[in-house]
């Protein structure tokens, strides 16, 4: 998903960059209601695919988080290139993606929202054995396991739920992958592991919107990370929502408050709306 649009303020062009990161298994789709929502405001706005994202569980598996990673990194530097700041906004596994993007592009990254921000799963949806499945460490073993999607979707909206099933039964219909395959779950949890010593390396201000009934990831994971990042944290606990907050009935604080943190970027990365 990509859309530019030039911003003014008082005569003088100036370009925003806002990078959106979707989650593991999913797709730039979960992203759509924030794009929009900066890209009316004038800000520029870039949401890539990530590697293997998009189609089979046989695609998801056949790539590692430094695929990922990568297609996270291509869309940050072309979107550097066109802006004076970029910030970096990240949904679950996403966030964890925009971390590494702050620690390895320090003077890239302006700022982070971190989406329901997921270290470990730890939240009531997620299969029992999640906690066994630490122990593995390589991919032959992942690949027994299976982690399926959740039957609420991570959504508490029950119309929107109702919606996506209904899309999903008709014949012929473009579904996401049923399960998140061990594989990729492993190398989640690989990319978990070269994040942490890193957190204390970021410095750029962040906001944090987790939500309390999260059924993916428990919110000591945002507790955690506002104790260990290194830069001034605002996490803001939402109390109306599951794990996919950017679709889900707060979707709109969740966009009214990424507005309020670009607000708060030093310059240039005031709120474009503003001189819309």
């Amino acid at each position: 998903m990509r859309v530019q649009v030039d911003n003014l303020k008082t005569g003088q062009a100036s370009r925003i960059g806002v990078l959106l990161v979707h989650g593991l298994c999913g797709s730039p789709t979960e992203m759509r209601f924030i794009a929009s929502g900066l890209t009316r405001a004038g800000y520029m706005v870039l949401c890539p695919a990530l590697a293997g994202h998009c189609g089979t569980e046989a695609d998801l598996a056949a790539t590692c988080w430094q695929d990922w990673y990568r297609s996270a990194e291509a869309a940050l530097l072309e979107l550097s290139e066109q802006c004076e700041q970029v910030v970096v906004a990240g949904l679950s596994t996403g966030a964890v993606l925009g971390l590494m993007l702050a620690a390895r592009h320090p003077k890239k990254v302006a700022g982070l929202a971190l989406y329901s921000p997921t270290l470990w799963l730890n939240g009531r949806g997620v299969p029992w054995y999640a906690n066994l499945f630490r122990l593995v460490t390589s991919r032959w073993l992942a690949a027994f396991f299976r982690f399926p999607v959740p039957a609420d979707f991570g959504i508490k909206d029950e119309r929107l739920r109702t919606f996506i099933t209904c899309a999903l039964a008709v014949p012929g219909a473009s579904i996401a992958p049923s399960a998140t395959p061990g594989v990729a779950v492993l190398e989640r949890q690989r990319l978990v592991s070269a994040v942490l010593p890193n957190l204390a390396k970021i410095k750029v201000p962040v906001l944090m919107l987790h939500p309390r009934e999260d059924d993916y990831a428990d919110l000591s994971n945002a507790a955690y990370l506002q104790k260990a990042l290194g830069g001034p944290v605002n996490l803001v606990v939402l109390e109306d929502s599951y794990h996919l907050i950017t679709v889900d009935r707060q979707r709109n604080e969740v966009l009214e408050r990424t507005f309020d943190f670009l607000d708060q970027m030093p310059e240039p990365c005031f709120r474009a709306r503003a001189a819309a």
